[in-house]
């Protein structure tokens, strides 16, 4: 701080950026915040702040620090340079102090030390249980060095160039040099979830799969067993037996602890027995391959991830594997947002996974496919004229389609659009076929789904037509024949006291055929056009006069509906006046009524955004914060909005079950809205278990798949009762 990051704080930096932006939201008037280690070195410093040097502060920390218990986090508050300083030791198990957090406060901002310190605990203990973790880590791998002058080689990673051809086959060359370093006739690593199978023998000789083809099986199912390395020394001699083969099995991991495959070195019978050594070495060389595996393979399907696609095809393509011409499929799933609606998103993910074990079983030579972002993949097609990879891409798109299932009362219904491409023979030539195959893709789409569409320069100006401009004509055909219907999500109570549902106003589209069409597939149209205002003048007509004849029910209840406001219209003089206008002639109570802004239009729009609304609070309405946590530099204005509910977005939700991080930040957004009097609700809560994690971290309301389903309003005003006894049972 008041200087240049240091140099050698790049590579540290983006890991702990998550706890910086952790404290800038626990502390939104925090105007400078450092990690610093346990010798006063900075480990991290947030880049936005430019005053005085806290070294002093940090030096105090470390000079003043008393004796304190296991785990413990201390530290003091003082005035540094007119505006209040805080200051936070972490320690180890043995009391010990590891690293100092150091946060400056503007000037006229003093809280007491133990008030801030109750707000930052839980980051501060995350980032503790981190900054532990790298620590044991870096001594573990500091003794292994020293006592063994062989590990580098074993722990090497691929090169750094992309166009290396070894980057290309990273888990190969882990392999070869384990079977050479260790002197084994053969080294196999095998994972079928992830379609992995090298078999790799000396230098210069040719692997004997026979070895593999008996005693795969054997090793996976004892690695899945047993969870632990296997170690053959005696060989077994007996027909029928193991081949005569000293064996070194590890297993490799998932993320999650559970054995996927393993990691075999086999010995001649009269070679030298493998020893505590090549054990230990081989174990590490497991742990290695499970985390290229974790850092190249998508988690949900096993396929590639895009920068792994990317690299291997650069890689390939460097070393000539492609003889003749090399083409590429880019593949988009179709209408997977009808079956999140109909049956769920984990259905949806269902979808993905079928289509995705489609695409891991090669349809050519060499071939490699990629999750490249949702439900989007890629397939690189070695060798390929552009006629084969139509032909190929047809047959995809058959498979995918007869993947359709009946679930329920109804179908799941699978199909895919592809695009093809060939790639030519410039550096970007992966960047441009990909770009060429997605447009191609697209046009697929707007011609009928679940078909192939191959991308010609002759027929360019057709592909590359706007689908937007198509769409917003549709918008314009829509709100002048009022094709838009309204559908209403449940928000309920997750804690035990239970109490009147809410309710989200959700927008759909209705097509000539009278078919459903969900905002994703016309707000960014509407939007570019800037048709939004005009759609949310729609909803709120629409809405009020939904509501309208059920005022009676309405009044002297907990119900509330809450319409969503977008930035366009936030910033617009004409649509506050008319949302005025229609609220107060409306008869409605104004507490049933609770406009949802989201954080980014909020902080885009902050002046606009305060007074549209004071001026509505005004009237009694209340207004949600939507997909917080997304923006985190609004934070800082909570104070000053009006806002009464926090929605969390999904994506916090869904990974707080799996990740303490998030979880952490999660539990710490809760407290800081009841800290501001706020209500908390948590977004696309899809499954029983998010239910209760999100109660246990003191959410107040979930909303999603696991509470309830979006259903048309009319059916909601007709049963409001039941509603009601669904948040009783809840309780």
């Amino acid at each position: 701080m008041n200087a240049a990051i240091p140099q050698h704080l790049n590579s540290v930096k983006p890991t702990l950026d998550p706890y910086g932006q952790l404290l800038r939201m626990l502390v939104p008037r925090a105007s400078g915040i450092g990690f610093y280690d346990a010798r006063g070195t900075a480990l991290w410093i947030a880049e936005s702040y430019d005053g005085p040097d806290p070294q002093p502060v940090v030096d105090e920390a470390l000079r003043s620090a008393p004796p304190a218990t296991t785990g413990q986090i201390d530290g003091f508050s003082r005035d540094f340079q007119g505006a209040p300083a805080y200051a936070f030791r972490m320690r180890n198990d043995a009391g010990e102090v590891i690293a100092v957090a150091v946060l400056l406060t503007r000037d006229g901002e003093n809280r007491p030390y133990s008030f801030i310190q109750h707000l930052v605990q839980p980051a501060l203990e995350c980032l503790s249980r981190e900054l532990l973790a790298r620590n044991t880590l870096g001594l573990l791998s500091r003794d292994l060095r020293a006592r063994d002058d062989d590990l580098d080689l074993l722990l090497m990673v691929a090169p750094e160039d992309p166009d290396n051809p070894q980057q290309a086959d990273e888990l190969g060359m882990l392999v070869q040099t384990c079977v050479d370093h260790l002197g084994c006739v053969l080294g196999a690593l095998v994972v079928p979830e992830r379609n992995v199978a090298i078999c790799k023998a000396r230098t210069g000789a040719k692997p004997q799969v026979s070895i593999l083809t008996a005693t795969h099986r054997h090793l996976l199912n004892w690695s899945q067993l047993q969870r632990r390395t296997l170690l053959i020394n005696k060989v077994n001699r007996a027909p029928g037996g193991l081949p005569p083969y000293k064996i070194l099995s590890v297993p490799v991991r998932h993320s999650s602890g559970r054995v996927t495959g393993f990691l075999a070195m086999f010995r001649e019978s009269d070679a030298e027995d493998f020893d505590l050594r090549a054990e230990r070495l081989g174990e590490l060389l497991g742990r290695k391959v499970s985390a290229v595996l974790q850092n190249n393979y998508d988690a949900a399907t096993s396929l590639l991830t895009r920068p792994a696609f990317e690299v291997q095809v650069r890689a390939a393509l460097a070393t000539g594997a492609g003889k003749g011409p090399n083409c590429v499929l880019y593949i988009d799933a179709d209408r997977v947002h009808v079956v999140n609606d109909n049956f769920g998103m984990h259905v949806g993910d269902e979808v993905i996974g079928k289509i995705a074990e489609v695409l891991r079983r090669k349809p050519r030579p060499g071939a490699l496919a990629a999750r490249i972002a949702g439900d989007r993949f890629a397939v690189f097609l070695p060798d390929c004229k552009l006629e084969f990879a139509e032909q190929i891409a047809e047959t995809l798109c058959r498979q995918s389609a007869e993947l359709s299932y009946a679930r329920g009362d109804g179908t799941v219904q699978v199909s895919v659009s592809v695009g093809v491409a060939e790639l030519d023979d410039s550096p970007t030539g992966l960047a441009h076929g990909l770009a060429s195959a997605e447009i191609a893709c697209k046009a697929a789409k707007d011609r009928g789904r679940g078909r192939v569409e191959v991308f010609q320069e002759s027929d360019q100006s057709i592909v590359r037509r706007s689908a937007d401009v198509m769409v917003v004509q549709r918008l314009h055909e829509a709100l002048e024949r009022d094709r838009f219907v309204l559908f209403a999500q449940p928000i309920l109570p997750l804690g035990a006291e239970g109490g009147e549902p809410r309710f989200e106003l959700l927008l759909r589209m209705l097509s000539a055929e009278g078919e459903i069409i969900p905002p994703e597939k016309f707000l960014s149209a509407a939007e570019r056009y800037q048709v939004l205002t005009k759609i949310d003048r729609w909803v709120v007509q629409h809405a009020l006069s939904s509501l309208k004849p059920q005022v009676g029910l309405l009044r002297g209840r907990g119900l509330r509906f809450s319409i969503n406001v977008s930035g366009p219209s936030i910033a617009d003089q004409a649509f506050l006046e008319f949302l005025e206008d229609a609220l107060q002639g409306s008869g409605l109570p104004p507490e049933v009524i609770c406009f949802e802004l989201t954080e980014t239009a909020a902080v885009s729009n902050l002046a606009r955004a305060d007074r549209l609304m004071q001026r509505i609070r005004a009237l009694g309405c209340t207004f949600a914060l939507d997909d917080f946590g997304t923006g985190l530099s609004s934070l800082s204005y909570l104070q000053s909005l009006p806002v009464s509910t926090l929605k969390i977005d999904g994506s916090f939700v869904r990974d707080a079950a799996a990740n303490p991080r998030t979880e952490s930040m999660v539990r710490a957004i809760a407290q800081l809205a009841h800290t501001m009097g706020m209500e908390t609700v948590a977004e696309f809560v899809e499954t029983d278990e998010l239910r209760l994690r999100m109660a246990a971290l003191g959410v107040d309301f979930g909303q999603g798949f696991a509470i309830g389903r979006p259903v048309p309003l009319a059916e909601v005003l007709g049963d409001l009762a039941l509603y009601e006894a669904m948040a009783e049972q809840r309780g």
